[in-house]
């Protein structure tokens, strides 16, 4: 029965993290002025990545990601990127996949602002975010809250199971 308790609560993180990407992906891209303006939104035609890349970046690696900021390429991949977490998290389908770009993501993230954390001399949430991926990526998190079980039963998953 414990076990059963865990499930939940791994799939309400799973959830929660899917909305937390997915939330960043709707606001860069509709600006609807909680972190993004309508102005700089990405459909207005601002950069999703400009403004971080340029003035929220410092540490060892702050020069490579000034080189970075405005690059359409770079906007598309975060885009896409924030898209695809968002949304196998949120429906807990591709939760392996998802998880593992959450963790690639979250890590050039933590190499952008988090090596020296400013508000904890030890931690950095990109690094606690990065566990939590990690757990959803190992627990059966997709199975609860989500559409997991009917997922894990298409002959897709059955055949590459990578894609549970």
């Amino acid at each position: 029965m414990e076990q059963n308790k865990t499930r939940y609560v791994w799939g309400l993180l799973r959830l929660m993290m899917g909305l937390i990407f997915l939330w960043a992906f709707l606001d860069k891209t509709f600006g609807w002025g909680f972190a993004t303006i309508p102005e700089k939104s990405w459909l207005a035609g601002g950069s999703p990545t400009a403004g971080f890349l340029q003035f929220g970046v410092h540490g060892p690696f702050a020069d490579f990601y000034h080189s970075l900021a405005g690059v359409p390429l770079v906007d598309w991949l975060f885009m896409l990127g924030l898209f695809f977490i968002g949304i196998t998290l949120t429906f807990g389908i591709f939760v392996k996949l998802g998880g593992l770009t959450g963790i690639i993501m979250l890590f050039l993230m933590y190499t952008a602002v988090g090596i020296f954390p400013e508000n904890n001399p030890f931690i950095d949430d990109h690094l606690v975010y990065i566990l939590v991926m990690v757990g959803l990526i190992i627990s059966d998190s997709g199975s609860y809250f989500g559409f997991g079980n009917y997922w894990s039963r298409t002959s897709l998953v059955q055949r590459f199971k990578i894609f549970r």
